[in-house]
């Protein structure tokens, strides 16, 4: 069984320390290729530089979250839109709309987005995208890009069905985390899982966040990494009421497929 980690912050400093072990850990629980999210000018620097560490196994994005699109400016423009040029770069992100926070104003968010799907467009790579309760403002920005653009994946997808229905509509590729684990806030996402088209599904970790609540035993750190996307994957088998292979098979040949990945 091969899984694809379709989102994964590994430039992130709690992975500073064992990194290798980490990847270790992920082959051995059957993650044959993960793309390391950049989501930052730096860190999407970062994720490339890691990528080149392991060709095949590691691919990147290059692109610049909306809490950071405060600091989004003609350099850094310029800047993913080389990084985007990088054949180790396989889509532009991630980018979108986060008004849960607004660590960046709603503005500057949208001016980021909307720039960063221009990058997609010129490129021809595939968005992965970000969005949380700015679901009105995103839709609206993507539907005007979206003829253009070769492929989207909305990343982390934690919304509810009318937003699903939007997606899909959009011919929108959906990516799977832990939240789907999570009784507190991610309950109504099992039947909306049922209703994702094979190959609009992708699942992923987004280590180090989002530690599966089911694990068990739980890791003392919680500190989620590319080894638990196996747990991820069955808890989407268990809601579409598929076999974990089956499920493992469709998702990796979507990533596949989505990425323009080659075999792991």
């Amino acid at each position: 069984m091969q899984l694809i980690d379709i989102g994964a912050n590994l430039t992130h400093e709690s992975f500073q320390h064992d990194l290798p072990e980490v990847l270790a850990r992920a082959h051995q629980h059957g993650v044959s290729q993960l793309i390391v999210t950049g989501a930052s000018r730096e860190g999407s620097i970062q994720a490339l530089a890691l990528a080149r560490t392991r060709p095949g196994r590691l691919h990147a994005t290059a692109g610049m979250h909306p809490h950071h699109a405060v600091d989004y400016d003609p350099a850094t423009e310029a800047e993913l839109r080389a990084l985007a040029l990088e054949p180790e770069v396989c889509a532009v992100g991630e980018a979108g709309l986060d008004y849960f926070r607004n660590l960046s104003t709603p503005a500057q968010q949208r001016i980021a987005f909307e720039s960063q799907l221009q990058i997609a467009v010129d490129c021809g790579k595939p968005v992965f995208l970000h969005q949380r309760e700015a679901h009105h403002d995103f839709i609206a920005i993507l539907r005007r890009y979206r003829p253009r653009l070769q492929a989207a994946v909305v990343h982390c997808f934690t919304d509810q069905a009318d937003a699903l229905d939007d997606y899909l509509e959009l011919d929108c590729h959906i990516g799977i985390t832990g939240w789907l684990c999570d009784e507190r806030r991610g309950g109504h996402l099992a039947p909306l899982v049922k209703r994702i088209p094979g190959d609009r599904l992708m699942i992923e970790t987004d280590a180090p966040y989002l530690l599966p609540r089911t694990l068990r035993p739980r890791p003392k750190h919680n500190r989620n990494e590319p080894m638990y996307l196996a747990h991820i994957c069955e808890a989407v088998a268990m809601a579409r009421g598929e076999s974990t292979a089956h499920v493992a098979a469709i998702t990796t040949a979507t990533a596949r497929a989505f990425f323009r990945l080659g075999g792991g």
